[in-house]
């Protein structure tokens, strides 16, 4: 069953580069460099706290997210992926808003899984559509904001589920006039292609083994070291800035500039674009937010802001779908949540 795909194990100029001129490593090479700081001069203890708090939180979910990433490079043909999310139906983008709503990751550990569907085939607009569902519209995060805000949390949920779907079948007509960028990794697939046909033939195929099973260890691994060269680096450089932010910048001022206006609106997602590390962590952030402001929307735009905005994502897209790609996400999704922001302040 293994993918019969290794033309796309390779992804882009960036793996052309020496090792020591690549993101990760200079990313990598700056944490080093903080973090050593921190045990030398006390005013970067703090910025050390927040790194480890934000690496505890997102660790696993991006751990998650290359193994499930991997896992799909080794055994799920382009084809597969092909045949339900590189179509320009609108139920392309009800499957991938579904696929996100199963997916219990948070958002920067769905940036691997949203990349790998990328290079099997998937179009950009259903791929936006499934990284903006995931991180707020899947299962565990309904419980735990219905915790939090009650039947409220239900208005976030539907209004995440909202944005992801309407920007898809937005995306889907700037794929149609050629706006964005086109997947290079898409394959033509027939209309009779069945999955399950083919599933069962190369279940039949199979050749089960020690022989055949390390090869498809190393496979995983492979898939798994190539998702970490494209993602790695942006998730920690987002780590990074949210613990310089939250170490020093000080709280009084979060407080003071978000409340329920337009303004505060602005500066919310202006605060959620620093902020946005994993669904789970923001969560009682925004939480926070409402108890001291009142502004539902404030905490809407706060969490939905997070990853519409967020500079990991925004870089990734950026460099991995295509830069118009990358604006056309920000223009479109950035209206969609100030209103809903705004409709929110004013119902609640």
């Amino acid at each position: 069953m293994k993918s019969e795909s290794p033309e796309c194990r390779t992804h882009g100029p960036a793996s052309k580069r020496p090792w020591y001129l690549t993101g990760l490593f200079l990313v990598a090479l700056l944490t080093v460099v903080l973090l050593s700081a921190s045990f030398l001069f006390p005013m970067f203890t703090a910025f050390r706290t927040s790194f480890l708090d934000y690496l505890g939180m997102i660790g696993w979910p991006v751990a998650a997210g290359f193994i499930l990433g991997g896992l799909i490079e080794t055994y799920v043909p382009k084809e597969y992926v092909s045949k339900y999310l590189a179509r320009t139906s609108r139920k392309t983008i009800l499957y991938s808003v579904g696929l996100g709503f199963i997916m219990s990751a948070c958002s920067h550990g769905i940036l691997a899984l949203s990349m790998e569907l990328h290079k099997k085939g998937a179009a950009g607009p259903a791929v936006v559509s499934f990284l903006l569902a995931s991180p707020w519209a899947n299962l565990p995060i309904t419980f735990l904001l219905i915790g939090f805000f009650g039947w409220q949390g239900l208005l976030i949920i539907f209004a995440a589920l909202f944005v992801a779907m309407t920007t898809g079948w937005v995306f889907q007509f700037l794929d149609h006039k050629g706006w964005i960028e086109r997947n290079r990794h898409s394959v033509s697939v027939a209309p009779d292609f069945s999955i399950l046909q083919d599933v069962a033939r190369r279940f039949q195929n199979y050749s089960f083994g020690f022989r055949q099973l390390g090869r498809d260890v190393r496979g995983i691994f492979r898939g798994i070291g190539n998702l970490a060269q494209m993602v790695l680096g942006w998730v920690l450089l987002g780590v990074v800035l949210a613990s310089l932010a939250s170490a020093f910048v000080p709280s009084e001022i979060f407080h003071r500039f978000f409340g329920p206006s337009l303004a505060g609106l602005f500066a919310t997602l202006a605060l959620a674009a620093i902020f946005e590390v994993c669904s789970e962590g923001t969560s009682p952030l925004a939480f926070e937010l409402y108890k001291q402001t009142g502004a539902l929307g404030n905490a809407y735009a706060f969490l939905m802001g997070g990853v519409v905005t967020d500079y990991t994502e925004i870089g990734l897209i950026w460099t991995s779908l295509g830069r118009r790609t990358a604006l056309a996400m920000l223009a479109v999704t950035i209206p969609q949540v100030l209103l809903l922001g705004f409709v929110f302040n004013l119902l609640f």
